[in-house]
């Protein structure tokens, strides 16, 4: 369909197809479609707000025209936040795959560099001399050797270089900013996402059904796109929906400023390896514990009690292994 008409179905208030939106990424990676036909369909779609088969399409494209991540490994899980919630937290969600991983779980964590805070995955990944990749050799020795391997997006998703210029110029959220979560390029099995609010929940939540994967999504009721245990929380998954407070995790409310990520990328790079050193502050090491749990329990599709999963995660940092698997995936991917 030419971008004319896709653009009259826009302004008649209806919905692209998944295959419409698919084959828009194919056209812009062969650079058939004006920067101005482009500008004005991202602002229609903000406008109006992306249906799950239009944000179904616009990832199958970007999967189809990027580097695939082929892992000989049945079942890992990716954790990420969709970003943007402007809290400037620390590495926890990097911080707590190294923590699963160090669990005995295989896990495919898929990054970048940061958007609207201080320090991304990728940042804190590179800071300790890791080189990214997307060779597949290297990254099936990585997941096998320490049971995680590092998937920085820049070397895979190749349509977003096409229209990296005009979501500058835009300067506001489009739907690329909800793609994050879902093109990693290794498709996992299993995904732990936090959102920024609940409409992104219900919006994902029916994604991941589409999808058919295992899932847990999870939005803490002051704004953070992750378990900050500083109150309140609702997690959606296959199985269940339900609001937590920290003290149902037998843990303490953390305030926003323990969880603040540092003025720069060598501080959040402190926190990180504090968190896995087993000499964090306690908001710090509790709340990387919570959001691995609820990854372990993804992985073990809802069979394990929550309170189980939080001993197999401080088991990991208290051991010394997710440390120990942090130094390892670091001297293979060095």
């Amino acid at each position: 369909m030419a971008m004319k008409e896709i653009l009259d179905k826009m302004l008649g208030h209806e919905e692209l197809t998944r295959e419409e939106t698919r084959d828009i990424i194919l056209a812009i990676t062969r650079e058939e479609i004006p920067n101005e036909q482009i500008t004005a369909l991202l602002t229609g779609l903000q406008m109006r707000g992306v249906s799950v088969d239009e944000l179904l399409g616009f990832r199958d494209g970007i999967l189809a025209t990027g580097v695939p991540a082929l892992l000989d490994c049945d079942r890992y899980i990716d954790v990420v936040g969709t970003g943007g919630d402007r809290k400037n937290t620390f590495n926890i969600s990097t911080t707590a795959c190294f923590v699963i991983a160090g669990a005995g779980y295989k896990v495919a964590k898929h990054g970048n560099y940061a958007a609207t805070s201080v320090s991304g995955a990728s940042n804190v990944i590179r800071h300790h001399g890791v080189v990214f990749t997307a060779d597949t050799d290297k990254l099936n020795r990585s997941i096998n050797e320490c049971g995680i391997v590092y998937l920085h997006a820049q070397l895979f998703a190749s349509a977003m270089k096409f229209v990296g210029p005009i979501r500058k110029a835009l300067q506001f959220p489009t739907v690329f900013n909800l793609l994050g979560p879902l093109v990693n390029p290794s498709q996992p099995q299993c995904q732990l996402l936090g959102v920024a609010n609940l409409d992104q929940m219900r919006l994902y939540s029916q994604v991941y059904q589409k999808l058919g994967i295992d899932y847990g999504i999870v939005n803490s009721i002051d704004g953070y796109d992750e378990i900050s245990l500083t109150g309140d929380f609702k997690v959606t998954t296959n199985s269940y929906e339900k609001v937590f407070s920290p003290a149902d995790l037998g843990f303490a409310n953390a305030t926003p400023e323990e969880l603040v990520g540092g003025a720069n990328e060598d501080e959040a790079a402190e926190i990180f390896d504090a968190v896995l050193q087993n000499r964090a502050l306690e908001a710090q090491k509790n709340v990387v514990l919570a959001n691995a749990a609820f990854g372990i329990q993804v992985l073990e599709k809802g069979q394990k009690d929550i309170s189980e999963c939080i001993a197999i995660a401080r088991e990991s940092i208290d051991s010394g292994s997710a440390y120990a698997t942090f130094r390892k995936f670091a001297e293979i991917n060095s």
